[in-house]
């Protein structure tokens, strides 16, 4: 590179707003007000203005408009476990439909307790609202962040706040329609993996389970808690499955779970799915499909969940306020072979 293209580098490097304003031939607010979301600008301005801005170079200093508008565009993502897929998965969601609203997003790994350093460490980026996606965190820690004034939204879980917005799929009634599908296929025997009973997920979910056996005259035979591991759903399908009466059903609350119950049950004791017993998963994860599983799973429409967390953030920051404080989102059972459904053809 020679020492005129580095100076010409530099110089583009350090276009402002000025500059475009004399290139567009109009004032340095009407630049402002272009590159700011909802101002009002007419269309023959702006036309000049992003032409003159792409002739340069030019691209607006967020960081420094925020100096103004008490805005960074930023939003706080706090996560705990990435192991699960269905977790990952909705990181990802979350990401992308931030982006999606010209939006960056700031995520940060907690652990699940003594998070106070990663608190300030969050609101110190000035994050316009956080966003706690599948977190065992404490009540006081989601109410901690409430208090700083930022707009706080819980996914997949919910806390008894009215400071917190909270958004999950409708638990109890995917847990009933589990229920309803191991009926409908003649399953009597039927058992329950739990996941970690601290979670409002886990409650959720089974309390809608048992409550629709129980409309049936049934009753959950065996039950256990896996945590929402596959080791320790491995664990909890041993169980189960040990001497004595057998289930011929498993819901267990997760699909990791899930397929460790499938292994357990093929690889250990020699069992036929869904011959011998059916098994059924809760997320719809992408192994689910796979052809070593095809479990069969409740869907939690993720993509509707995360609009809906980040659409409560940007009212909450609009001025709105809703006076819904958790947004129960409908879920999808997807049967496939674990519980008998015949594979599609393409």
């Amino acid at each position: 590179m020679t020492r005129k293209q580095n100076g010409m580098d530099n110089r583009i490097a350090k276009v402002g707003s000025v500059d475009v304003a004399k290139l567009a031939g109009v004032s340095r607010s009407a630049v402002s007000r272009t590159f700011t979301e909802g101002a009002y600008v007419s269309a023959e301005t702006r036309q000049k203005v992003l032409r003159a801005a792409e002739m340069l170079g030019y691209r607006p200093n967020i960081l420094a408009r925020s100096l103004t508008t008490n805005r960074t565009h930023i939003l706080g993502i706090i996560t705990t476990d990435l192991i699960n897929p269905f977790y990952a998965l909705l990181l990802q969601e979350c990401i992308e439909r931030i982006q999606d609203k010209g939006l960056a997003a700031f995520v940060l790994r907690a652990a699940e307790t003594d998070n106070d350093e990663l608190i300030s460490r969050l609101l110190s980026y000035q994050v316009d609202g956080v966003i706690l996606a599948n977190t065992k965190l404490a009540s006081r820690t989601a109410l901690d962040l409430a208090n700083s004034g930022k707009p706080v939204v819980t996914i997949n879980r919910y806390v008894d706040l009215d400071e917190i917005t909270s958004v999950t799929c409708d638990n109890e009634e995917a847990g009933a329609q589990v229920a309803d599908h191991l009926i409908a296929i003649g399953r009597k025997r039927i058992a329950f993996i739990a996941g970690d009973p601290d979670t409002s997920s886990s409650r959720d979910r089974e309390r809608g389970f048992k409550q629709r056996l129980a409309e049936h005259g049934l009753k959950v035979q065996r039950e256990s808690i896996g945590f929402y591991t596959h080791d320790g759903g491995a664990a909890a399908a041993r169980m189960l499955l040990s001497p004595g009466t057998k289930p011929d059903a498993i819901f267990a609350a997760n699909d990791l779970m899930g397929f460790a119950a499938l292994d357990v049950a093929k690889l250990e004791f020699g069992l036929r799915v869904p011959d011998d017993i059916a098994i059924i998963g809760f997320d719809n994860a992408m192994a689910a499909d796979w052809p070593a599983y095809r479990l069969s799973s409740v869907d939690q429409n993720i993509p509707r969940m995360v609009d809906v967390a980040i659409e409560e953030i940007l009212s909450r920051l609009s001025g709105e306020r809703s006076r819904t404080r958790h947004f129960r989102i409908a879920t999808n059972l997807v049967a496939r072979e674990s519980t008998g459904a015949t594979k599609m053809k393409d």
